[in-house]
């Protein structure tokens, strides 16, 4: 199926916002599962895992936007992720876990498609690459946290 350049960057802003609207969901409910937590168990979960992910979900954005600045698109909206209902901490971070590799996916599936290469560049495609090499390790720690939460 042919696209116009137009359309092929419209759809890579489109799942780039779909993949940090993921991380972001990530990060709220790391903030929920924060609020929950006894004070070192809290420290542990910003350092290990709401501080990388708050990372990733910055760089998304900024790559997001500065591409859509660069050929003069409006930048797909991320919708800023909101505080659901309260749940147990460790319901929280299994959550944000699957939303990183959910992220992870779209991300993936991004570069797979030859989009970026077709009609991006080479800041957009490095974007994606430090994006990934941000969330990739972030669902493991994730579950090496939950095994150890508690002890």
């Amino acid at each position: 199926m042919a696209y116009t350049m137009a359309e092929g960057r419209g759809q890579l802003l489109d799942d780039l916002a779909s993949g940090a609207g993921q991380i972001g969901l990530a990060l709220a409910t790391l903030g929920e599962a924060y609020e929950s937590l006894d004070d070192h168990s809290a420290d542990r979960l910003e350092e290990e895992l709401f501080r990388p992910v708050q990372a990733a979900y910055g760089r998304a954005k900024r790559t997001l936007s500065e591409f859509a600045a660069r050929y003069g698109l409006p930048a797909s909206i991320v919708a800023e992720p909101s505080q659901g209902r309260p749940t147990a901490a460790k319901d929280s971070i299994a959550h944000a876990a699957d939303a990183l590799r959910a992220a992870d996916e779209t991300i993936s599936a991004l570069q797979d498609s030859m989009l970026p290469v077709e009609v991006g560049d080479l800041e957009l495609r490095a974007g994606l690459s430090q994006v990934r090499e941000l969330i990739s390790p972030l669902p493991g720690r994730a579950r090496e946290f939950l095994r150890t939460l508690g002890r």
